[in-house]
């Protein structure tokens, strides 16, 4: 062994850190301990491409990204409700052109008027489902090893917890005071206070491991269950909510009473198929409209004749199929022809005569 130095003497004026660093041999060679001044500083490690590549993909699996990029979803859809959509609503996004000259080209721009299909939407949409992924699997993973994993063994030197503390208990509570057996068991008082301390944690929800005289429980692993349930299930919702948009379609078809729709291309007033969409996908089925009623506002002078509630009577064929009448109101579609009809809005249609100058129709 190398003789070592008094920890009371002090350093002779003029030796450095470079002594200090050669006289122990296990302090690194950049090591700073603030007791004199350094020539360049730290040296940082360098983390490289490979580096930054793993930092950012950390970064963007936290919990804590995935939060913030759903609450950023969240904020990315509120343009969506405040103006007209292609998809939904293409007359009104030519009324809000015709009505808003000069901050059309903007928001058209912007990609407002597509908001859900926009890239920057898409991006964030993207991000959020690769963040939770990311999240999710390694901590399912982990989480189904601890659940498969004994608790810990307890430790030799109990005084080293922080919440340690020791509690008197009377020999009386135990055993019967004579003899320094238990009257019940027969076991020794440790032996019998241990199945107690046992019972006890198992019925207070604990995992339990029994290592001699001493009793290892643990729990808490109900709320990550829960926490990897509830992800995976937006994860789901976010999977459910792409492919039906990639394969699916929105049509608008404005009808008259009396007048009959076919599920064909042709027949759509406005149509915007999914990406993967495919034509030979619409299944033929006829709807007839027979009976449109609407419901007015009479007594509120403010709001005379806004129209407070619609509904529709209309007969669905399908192909080879029977007719069959029912009822289509607002919020309240009708299933057919693997599609569902919604009922979006009421107006008028008038009932023109054109006659010539000799009266003829």
């Amino acid at each position: 062994m190398s003789p070592r130095s008094d920890p009371n003497e002090h350093t002779p004026t003029g030796a450095g850190e470079g002594a200090d660093t050669a006289s122990d041999p296990q302090r690194p060679s950049d090591h700073v301990d603030g007791s004199g001044p350094t020539d360049g500083g730290v040296n940082q490690p360098k983390l490289g491409f490979v580096g930054y590549l793993r930092f950012f993909w950390r970064q963007l699996t936290s919990m804590r990204t995935a939060l913030f990029l759903l609450m950023l979803l969240a904020l990315a859809a509120i343009p969506g409700s405040l103006v007209p959509q292609r998809t939904a609503d293409p007359n009104g996004v030519v009324q809000y052109k015709a009505d808003h000259p000069q901050l059309y080209p903007v928001l058209d721009k912007l990609q407002v008027f597509d908001t859900y299909t926009s890239v920057w939407f898409s991006a964030i949409y993207l991000l959020l489902f690769i963040s939770l992924i990311g999240c999710i699997v390694p901590r399912t993973k982990h989480h189904w090893q601890a659940l498969r994993t004994r608790p810990p063994k307890t430790p030799a030197r109990l005084t080293r917890l922080a919440g340690f503390r020791t509690v008197a208990v009377q020999p009386d509570a135990m055993i019967d005071g004579t003899t320094g057996i238990d009257a019940t068991t027969g076991l020794p008082s440790a032996e019998h206070a241990v199945t107690r301390a046992m019972a006890i944690l198992k019925r207070s929800g604990y995992r339990v491991e029994r290592f001699g005289d001493s009793v290892s429980a643990e729990r808490g692993y109900l709320r990550e269950t829960g926490n990897l349930v509830f992800h995976s299930a937006l994860v789901g919702v976010l999977l459910a909510v792409g492919v039906g948009g990639g394969f699916g379609f929105t049509g608008q078809r404005l009808l008259v009473e009396g007048q009959t729709f076919s599920n064909v291309l042709g027949s759509y007033d406005s149509f915007n198929p999914g990406r993967w969409f495919q034509q030979t996908d619409l299944k033929g089925y006829n709807l007839t409209l027979d009976k449109f009623v609407t419901k007015y506002e009479e007594r509120n002078l403010d709001a005379l004749g806004q129209a407070l509630d619609y509904s529709a009577t209309v007969t669905s064929t399908e192909k080879g199929g029977e007719p069959k009448t029912s009822r289509l109101g607002v919020n309240d579609p009708l299933h057919v022809g693997g599609t569902n009809v919604y009922l979006l809005g009421n107006g008028y249609a008038m009932q023109v005569t054109v006659r010539d100058g000799d009266g003829n129709v």
